[in-house]
């Protein structure tokens, strides 16, 4: 913001003013978005079940090592395979309290769905065999995987759409959220 000096007085001008409560509503939105992708899983019953899972993954994940081995990929591997049958239960359930599948995003929480299945699958088995393949090492060193699988959960399970400000949002956050987790964890870390 330009500020200017007018006596002792601190003056904003107009226009500065319109582009900070701008940016001040959008960092709004996006906060409220966020929020909203927390507290979703908690406010139905059928998604506490899985959610509470890759939560405990995240934290077990973020106080083991940050080096890719084989324990960690087991651990990937189960929070993979966990949430993606979390999102293929609605599709076999006859339950009447489920929300609607939409059928505009349904490629896209089918091809998220698959690719998170198909990575777990790879990570499990490199865990177990205790060998990775070529190219895929990085499956051993994906601490804050469960993070992106939280926040897309609920919409993953159809209770909440994909939207371009939902994704901006994940996006945005995942760093300050990493960073919280990271040193906030930090003493017990060193306590091992």
């Amino acid at each position: 913001m330009w500020w200017t000096r007018l006596g002792k007085n601190w003056r904003v001008s107009p226009t500065d003013r319109f582009t900070a409560t701008r940016q001040t509503r959008m960092i709004h939105s996006y906060w409220t978005t966020f929020a909203a992708l927390i507290a979703t899983p908690f406010e139905h019953i059928t998604l506490v079940w899985g959610i509470v899972p890759l939560y405990f993954g995240l934290l077990l994940n973020e106080l083991t090592s940050d080096k890719a081995n084989f324990r960690t990929a087991i651990q990937t591997g189960f929070s993979f395979l966990w949430a993606g049958a979390q999102w293929l239960w609605p599709y076999f359930s006859h339950q009447m309290n489920l929300p609607p599948i939409r059928v505009a995003t349904l490629p896209v929480n089918f091809l998220v769905t698959f690719l998170t299945i198909a990575l777990g699958v790879v990570a499990l088995v490199s865990g177990l065999r205790k060998r990775f393949p070529k190219y895929v090492r990085f499956l051993g060193h994906t601490r804050f995987a469960n993070y992106f699988m939280i926040t897309i959960f609920p919409i993953q399970a159809h209770y909440l759409v994909w939207t371009w400000e939902r994704l901006v949002a994940i996006v945005v956050f995942a760093v300050p959220f990493w960073l919280a987790l990271h040193f906030g964890l930090m003493p017990v870390r060193k306590q091992k």
